[in-house]
C-alpha cells in the first residue's frame, strides 16, 4: 500500500499519467466530434437523396392534375411520403401546401431551394421553419404545373428523425470512446507505473551509490534508453566502488602514517577549525583523543604564535616556518612548518610540529659547556702561566720559592688532568654507545675500593671515613662504574667537610626490593634553593671552595648518568651548615 501511495505521489508518474490522459481525451474528443459530424451529414445526405427520389416520382403527376385538385393531392402525397409537400409557381407564390394554408404564406421566390429550382437546378437547404417551428430539410426541383408555366415542386422532411439518428450514433460513439479511453487510460497507467518503477529503481540505486551502499542490484533487461542508463549506472557503480575502495585504502594509509608520526600534524580550515590532529600533537598538548573534527583551534591550543602563523598562511597562501614555545605542551619548543591546503571553496592550512626541545636543551648545554670549560680552564692555565713565567724570570734560582711554585704548577696540571678525565667520562656516558656488559658486583668490594682511594684525601683534610653495614648486598653494573659513583660521592663529602668531620657509607634494603646506599657527611651542607641544580655539569655550590679543592663541577653529573644507566635513582637531602645525605636506589643483583 505504501509503495502505491509513493508511486502516486511521484511527480514523474503524475506528469506521465496526466499527459497520457490529456492526449487520450483530446484525441478521442476530436475523433468523436468528427464521427458525430460525419454521421449527421450522412443522415442529412440520405434524407436529401430520399426526398430527391420521391420528387422525381411525384413530379410527372402534376401536369395531369386540375388546378383545384392540388391541395388534395399535396395532402394525400404527404400521408404517403411522410413529407411536407409544396407546389410553387414560377413567381414564388405557394399554390398548395400539405400542412399550411397557402394564402397566408409569404412569397418563396427568394428561398434558396426555390430559387435554385426556378433556375432549373435541384435545390436543397436546411433551415428552421417559422411556420411549423421545426428544422426541415427542403429539396425542390423544377416541375410542370397544370395550366401554368413551369413551377417548383418541393418536399420538406422534418430533421427530427435525423436528430434522433444522430443522437443514437452520438451516444454509441460516446460509449465506444469512453470504453476506449478507459482501456487506453489503463494501458497508460500500467505503462506509467512500470516506467515510474524503473525510474525509482534507478533513483534508489543512485542514492545508495552516493551513500556508498553497494549491496543492491539493478536490472537492465529492457533494450531502451532506461535500460542503457541502468547498464551505464551499473558499470559506473563498479568503477565507483573500486575507486572508493582505493581511496579508502589510501586514506587509511595516510591517516595511519600521520597518526604514527612522532611529529605533531595539525590541519585546519579557513575558520581555524581542526580538520585533523594526530595523536602525537594531542598527547603533547594534553588533549582528549581523538580530537573532534570541527573543534575551534583555540579550544585545542591557546597559543597566539601558532594561531598567527596559521592565519597568515591561510591569508597569503604561502608556506611559512617558525620556532615556537608552546605553553600548552608544558613549555616544549617546536619547529613549525605550515603550508596552505587547497580546500573548496576556501583554503585551509597544514602544520607539522617537530619537537626540538631536546635539541634546544643540547644547544644550551653545548653553549654552557663551552663557557664553563673556558671558565674552568682559565684559572689553572692562568696559574700555570703566571708561575712558569715567574720561574723563567729568575725564581727558578730561588731555592726558597722554586719548589713551591713547581708544586702549584703540578697541582694545576693535575686539576686539568682530572677535568679532562671527567669530560671524557661524561662524553662517553652521554654518547649513547652501548655500555660494557654488566656483572654482579658485591657492594662491600666496590665500597672498600672507593674508600681506599679517598682515604689519603680524607686523612689530609682531617675527615673520618666510616663504613656501616655493607655485607650481603650486590648490584648489577659494568666493571668500575659503581666504584666511580661511590668515589665521587665520597670525594665531595670530604672536600666540603670540616676538619674533624665525618662521612658515613652504608647500605640497607629498600621497601621496593632495591638496595638503598647512603653517603652522609657533616659538612657545610647545600642551600635549599641550590638542590635542583647540583647534578648539572660544572655547577658548583661554593665556587671559591671548588677552586681551592680542585673540583671541576662534573662529579655529580657523572654520578647521575651512571646511576640512571644502571636503572637507579639518586636523591639528595641537605641543610646549610648541617651536612648532606646522598641516597642511591639501585636494583639488587
Amino acid at each position: 500500500m505504501s509503495s502505491r501511495i509513493a508511486t502516486f505521489r511521484s511527480p514523474i508518474f503524475r506528469k506521465f499519467l496526466l499527459t497520457a490522459l490529456s492526449l487520450i481525451t483530446v484525441t478521442l474528443a476530436v475523433a468523436g466530434a468528427l464521427v458525430i459530424r460525419y454521421t449527421a451529414n450522412r443522415e442529412l445526405l440520405h434524407a436529401e437523396r430520399e426526398l430527391d427520389g420521391m420528387l422525381r416520382v411525384l413530379a410527372p403527376q402534376l401536369p395531369s392534375l386540375p388546378s383545384v385538385a392540388l391541395d388534395d393531392w399535396t395532402r394525400r402525397t404527404d400521408q404517403l411520403a411522410h413529407a411536407r409537400v409544396s407546389v410553387i409557381d414560377h413567381k414564388g407564390i405557394v399554390l398548395a401546401d400539405s400542412e399550411h394554408d397557402p394564402t397566408t404564406m409569404e412569397n418563396h421566390a427568394h428561398r434558396p431551394e426555390v430559387a435554385a429550382a426556378l433556375a432549373g437546378r435541384t435545390g436543397t437547404f436546411v433551415r428552421h421553419s417559422a411556420t411549423l417551428d421545426l428544422d426541415f430539410c427542403y429539396v425542390a426541383i423544377p416541375a410542370e404545373l397544370p395550366g401554368q408555366a413551369r413551377g417548383v415542386l418541393r418536399l420538406a422532411m422534418p430533421l427530427e428523425q435525423v436528430r434522433i439518428s444522430s443522437a443514437q450514433v452520438r451516444a454509441l460513439v460516446i460509449k465506444s470512446f469512453l470504453a476506449a479511453a478507459l482501456l487506453a487510460l489503463l494501458v497508460a497507467y500500467l505503462v506509467a507505473l512500470a516506467f515510474t518503477r524503473r525510474i525509482r529503481s534507478i533513483e534508489g540505486y543512485s542514492t545508495d551509490l552516493v551513500a556508498g551502499r553497494f549491496s543492491g542490484s539493478l536490472a537492465a533487461d529492457a533494450d531502451d534508453e532506461l535500460g542503457s542508463v541502468a547498464r551505464a549506472l551499473r558499470d559506473m557503480a563498479g568503477q565507483f566502488r573500486d575507486m572508493l575502495d582505493r581511496l579508502a585504502r589510501e586514506s587509511a594509509q595516510r591517516r595511519a602514517i600521520l597518526a604514527s608520526m612522532v611529529e605533531g600534524v595539525l590541519a585546519v580550515d579557513a575558520d581555524l577549525r581542526v580538520t585533523f590532529c594526530n595523536d602525537s600533537l594531542a598527547n603533547a598538548v594534553r588533549a582528549r583523543i581523538p580530537v573532534a573534527e570541527g573543534m575551534p583551534l583555540l579550544q585545542l591550543i591557546r597559543d597566539p604564535g601558532l594561531l598567527d602563523l596559521l592565519a597568515r598562511v591561510i591569508e597569503t597562501g604561502e608556506s611559512d616556518q617558525r620556532r615556537l614555545l608552546l605553553l600548552a605542551s608544558g613549555g616544549r619548543v617546536y619547529d613549525v612548518q605550515a603550508a596552505p591546503l587547497e580546500h573548496r571553496p576556501r583554503p585551509g592550512a597544514l602544520a607539522i610540529l617537530h619537537d626540538v626541545t631536546e635539541l634546544e636543551r643540547l644547544e644550551r648545554v653545548r653553549k654552557d659547556l663551552v663557557v664553563n670549560i673556558s671558565h674552568e680552564l682559565r684559572t689553572p692555565l692562568a696559574a700555570i702561566r703566571g708561575y712558569s713565567e715567574t720561574l723563567l724570570d729568575g725564581a727558578l734560582e730561588d731555592p726558597s720559592n722554586n719548589r713551591k711554585f713547581l708544586g702549584i704548577i703540578n697541582n694545576q696540571v693535575n686539576r686539568l688532568a682530572d677535568m679532562a678525565s671527567d669530560l671524557l667520562t661524561l662524553a662517553e656516558l652521554e654518547s649513547g654507545r652501548t655500555a660494557p656488559a654488566s656483572e654482579r658486583i658485591p657492594l662491600r668490594d666496590a665500597a672498600e675500593a672507593a674508600l681506599s682511594v679517598v682515604a689519603p684525601e680524607a686523612e689530609a683534610a682531617g675527615v673520618i671515613l666510616l663504613a656501616g653495614n655493607l655485607d650481603g648486598f650486590a648490584v648489577s653494573a659494568p666493571p668500575g662504574r659503581l666504584e666511580r659513583v661511590l668515589q665521587n660521592l665520597l670525594h665531595n663529602a670530604v672536600r666540603f667537610n670540616h676538619p674533624g668531620g665525618e662521612v658515613w657509607l652504608e647500605a640497607a634494603p629498600a621497601p621496593d626490593g632495591r638496595i638503598s646506599i647512603t653517603v652522609e657527611d657533616t659538612g657545610i651542607g647545600i642551600p635549599h634553593e641550590e638542590l635542583p641544580r647540583i647534578f648539572e655539569r660544572f655547577y658548583c655550590v661554593d665556587k671559591s671552595r671548588s677552586r681551592e679543592t680542585g673540583g671541576s663541577g662534573m662529579g655529580l653529573a657523572i654520578v647521575k648518568h651512571i646511576v640512571e644507566q644502571m636503572s637507579g635513582t639518586v636523591t639528595v637531602e641537605s641543610s646549610l651548615g648541617e651536612g648532606s645525605v646522598f641516597t642511591l636506589l639501585l636494583p639488587a643483583a
